[in-house]
């Protein structure tokens, strides 16, 4: 971890508790006794901007406001929502590049903010361009290959720790990697002994199969509820090193899976959180096996999710497809 101190995750922490409080680690009562283990949700859905990425963006605009004029970011999703929040608290300016096609209401929320918006094709190469044309006064934002982004998501670590000591193991949804990055390098820092799970979406495990590959690979990726994690990994990122040394196991589920977590998390916890956060929920539950008796922390990563596809989840589980975990938490001897 030459890339890392204790202090730099300690520091971003404190910068951006200038800003947003520590969120909750919430116990699942249900979740511990039916796994015969002690069962944590760190509730980064209920974050401002509904999700992880305002760490991130936070502290890498506000260490860097006095070094450039201007920022830019390339974002239909979370990481976009989150620099358009940093920037209007920390009184700087920014563009974020947006895809033609972006949803309505991912638009909306941005609409509201004070950031410029710009439609084009490839956002992220438009962007990195623009950037590069003025790049002593204006500062590209990678949501994940960036070590001050990085250090941001850190903070989780630093909480996670603060808030269950005792803590043995932790999961994380992987995309770019720069979350489970920060955390996993945060809390090693502190106790060498965790173990860090990789989390993925069995139709977009780029970062999974790239490891295995020893190289960071091109992959096509299927549909997922997971959209905020899919898709690939930029060349010479520097999370794939990071995840190479850090990331413990990796663990895909399906997306049958992900829903079952999303009704799970609703139902046993009152949890919306979006598929990317279902993902982690999931694939703790796939390792019950490994975890009876631990203390276990699950970062539920964000809440940002449709409310139509929200609303059928809940509705399929409920009323027409009953799977097995459903059914054991609904009768938990049937587990």
């Amino acid at each position: 971890m030459e890339n890392f101190e204790l202090e730099d995750f300690q520091e971003a922490t404190r910068v951006i508790r200038e800003y947003i409080p520590r969120t909750q680690l919430r116990k699942s009562a249900n979740l511990s006794n039916l796994l015969s283990a002690k069962i944590h949700l760190k509730l980064e859905n209920q974050n401002v901007t509904g999700s992880f990425k305002i760490r991130g963006a936070i502290h890498s605009i506000k260490i860097l406001k006095n070094i450039y004029d201007a920022f830019i970011t390339a974002s239909s999703g979370n990481h976009g929502s989150a620099c358009a929040w940093a920037l209007s608290r920390v009184n700087t300016v920014g563009k974020i590049y947006l895809p033609e096609k972006i949803s309505e209401v991912k638009l909306e929320k941005l609409k509201k903010t004070e950031c410029g918006l710009v439609f084009v094709d490839e956002v992220e190469l438009a962007a990195k361009n623009a950037a590069e044309a003025n790049k002593s006064k204006v500062k590209f934002l990678s949501p994940y290959n960036d070590l001050n982004i990085i250090r941001g998501q850190g903070s989780i670590g630093i909480e996670i720790f603060q808030q269950c000591p005792k803590v043995d193991a932790v999961f994380v949804t992987v995309g770019g990697g720069g979350l489970i990055s920060g955390i996993a390098a945060s809390l090693k820092l502190q106790k060498p002994s965790i173990k860090i799970y990789g989390c993925l979406p069995k139709n977009s495990p780029v970062m999974k199969e790239s490891i295995q590959a020893g190289k960071i690979i091109e992959m096509d990726s299927k549909p997922t509820l997971s959209d905020g994690s899919a898709g690939g990994i930029e060349p010479g990122a520097i999370t794939f090193d990071i995840c190479k040394e850090l990331v413990d196991e990796w663990v895909t589920v399906t997306e049958e899976e992900i829903e079952d977590a999303i009704y799970i998390a609703h139902k046993n916890d009152e949890q919306t959180i979006e598929g990317a956060a279902g993902v982690a929920l999931a694939s703790m539950i796939k390792k019950s096996t490994e975890i009876k008796g631990k203390f276990v922390v699950t970062v539920l990563c964000g809440g940002n999710i449709d409310e139509k596809i929200h609303s059928k989840i809940l509705f399929d589980r409920k009323k027409v497809r009953k799977t097995k975990i459903i059914r054991s938490l609904e009768e938990p001897e049937s587990f």
